[in-house]
């Protein structure tokens, strides 16, 4: 597995919790996350206990402040480890309406722009053959970040988005 830490001020400093674990709840080992050192693995951290609320998706590497990775708050509240990127092979299919419905396009590489690429703007369904994706609800790889596995995802709420929404995407390639 890998190893990650979460640290209650920027820079690394104040109390830290070491993590080599998926965690539903983090709330009883800091109360806030203002920086975080990955080790080794990727990782998905949530704004909420459960795996629910905004997603992030964490590379190893040093993150100083929580705008390194993007967040709206210092909020952490759960993570787990993401399994499916020991590979070298990625693929997902997109489909325009839930249950795998309507048209179909079938990804291999990352994509700054769905829409610019398939001429897609919307995901109701999807399904990820071989590795590990994270969506993004805005073009270039920013907004709100959605981590997708192996898997069969019948809408687009699986994945913890509340709208179809993935305007750009990309494999998760470190680890």
């Amino acid at each position: 597995m890998g190893k990650i830490t979460f640290f209650e001020e920027k820079k690394f400093q104040g109390a830290c919790y070491n993590c080599s674990s998926d965690c539903a709840d983090l709330h009883t080992y800091f109360s806030r996350c203002s920086s975080i050192r990955v080790e080794s693995g990727a990782w998905v951290i949530y704004e909420k206990p459960n795996y629910k609320g905004f997603q992030y998706v964490l590379s190893p590497g040093e993150y100083a402040d929580n705008q390194q990775w993007m967040a709206f708050s210092d909020s952490v509240k759960s993570c787990r480890a993401i399994k499916n990127v020991y590979g070298n092979a990625w693929k997902l299919r997109l489909y325009e309406r839930p249950d795998f419905g309507g048209q179909m396009v079938e990804c291999c590489d990352d994509c700054p722009s769905a829409y610019d690429t398939y001429k897609v703007r919307e995901a109701y369904s999807c399904v990820v053959t071989d590795g590990a994706w994270v969506f993004y609800d805005l073009p270039n790889y920013r907004g709100h970040q959605y981590c997708v596995e192996r898997g069969e995802y019948r809408q687009h709420g699986d994945w913890g988005a509340a709208s179809p929404g993935v305007a750009s995407f990309r494999r998760i390639t470190e680890f």
